[in-house]
């Protein structure tokens, strides 16, 4: 295992309060059209890509896969791999397009991602992990990032998860996002591996003193605003998943509750939005890949279903436009229809 040198530890400083707040990567749902609508709901959170394999943007077209806003700023790119040599390639590229962090994923339980020797079987060859770290943190100035399980099948002691955690610092790592369950690499699907396997954050707050000097990010099953406050009393961030997507405006809350900045009126995070939707429009995307992201911004609230109603039955037309968006939001609007 080849580690990066002292010097080069010494000189790639972080900001621990730049992870506060984050967003997970979530393979189909993080693409850039979603990352601007939360980026108009969060001032503050880091966003991160879809993960994206280092074979793809080594072989694949790489203008369209690394595409993104300077609005989704801050943002990391999420990398899928186990070839360091590949890895680091992929991570310049990352860097050179603007990347604010590369992220390497030793999380997803997925099939596919197993059958490329990367995701959560990773967290059986830390060595190999190590290996690729130390790979990219030679090839780039911006943080690289792991995010990890807390175990793998029955890998799934402390001792395991503090064995990986130590090779990640020795190989440089400085930001270590846990999502608090382990993986079952067989016999569970994906979503099942997202709620099957038990929580276990005392193992993550365990790891956050063990390693004092390391950034900890807490993933998995959180949802609320008051979770997120009381984890941050044990760790030094937390990464919100399918609740930021499913219920958007709960980044909103949790950036009045942490930044204090005012909620946006939800009315109003739409009429911020048009202008992006008519540029796309303009070079061709279709509208459905775009408001696909905004049907649950009225979570809760009286109206909500009409407005999902009318995003989801007009926005897959060729010919939509922004005038299905004002439509829901009409819609939304509209008094209840007498008994």
């Amino acid at each position: 295992m080849t580690l990066p040198s002292q010097e080069y530890h010494r000189t790639a400083s972080i900001d621990r309060a730049d992870w506060r707040l984050t967003v997970a990567p979530m393979m189909d749902w993080t693409d850039r059209h979603c990352r601007y609508f939360h980026r108009l709901l969060s001032p503050h959170a880091r966003l991160y890509t879809e993960m994206v394999t280092s074979a793809a943007l080594v072989h694949g077209n790489r203008t369209h896969l690394l595409r993104h806003s300077a609005f989704e700023q801050p943002v990391a790119l999420q990398l899928g791999g186990s070839e360091p040599a590949e890895l680091a390639r992929a991570a310049r590229f990352g860097e050179d397009a603007g990347y604010v962090e590369i992220n390497l994923n030793v999380g997803c339980p997925s099939d596919r991602v197993q059958s490329g020797r990367f995701g959560a079987c990773l967290m059986r060859e830390p060595a190999l992990v190590a290996d690729c770290v130390a790979a990219m943190r030679a090839a780039v100035k911006i943080p690289v990032t792991v995010k990890c399980r807390i175990g793998v099948d029955e890998q799934d002691d402390y001792a395991g998860l503090q064995q990986f955690t130590g090779l990640m610092v020795a190989a440089g790592v400085q930001v270590l996002i846990v999502h608090a369950r382990k993986a079952w690499l067989q016999g569970l699907s994906p979503k099942e591996n997202r709620e099957i396997p038990p929580l276990n954050y005392e193992r993550v707050y365990q790891l956050k003193k063990e390693f004092p000097h390391l950034c900890v990010v807490i993933n998995g099953g959180i949802t609320t605003v008051e979770a997120v406050k009381a984890h941050l009393q044990q760790v030094d961030g937390v990464m919100l998943g399918r609740a930021a997507y499913h219920d958007p405006y709960v980044l909103a809350r949790v950036e009045h509750a942490l930044y204090g900045v005012e909620p946006p009126d939800r009315d109003a995070v739409l009429q911020r939005l048009l202008p992006y939707v008519e540029a796309e429009l303009a070079q061709g995307t279709a509208l459905k890949h775009i408001t696909r992201h905004l049907l649950g911004l009225y979570q809760g609230l009286p109206g909500a279903r009409g407005f999902r109603r009318v995003l989801s039955e007009q926005a897959h037309r060729s010919d939509a436009g922004i005038a299905v968006i004002q439509a829901a939001l009409q819609q939304r609007h509209a008094p209840p229809a007498a008994a």
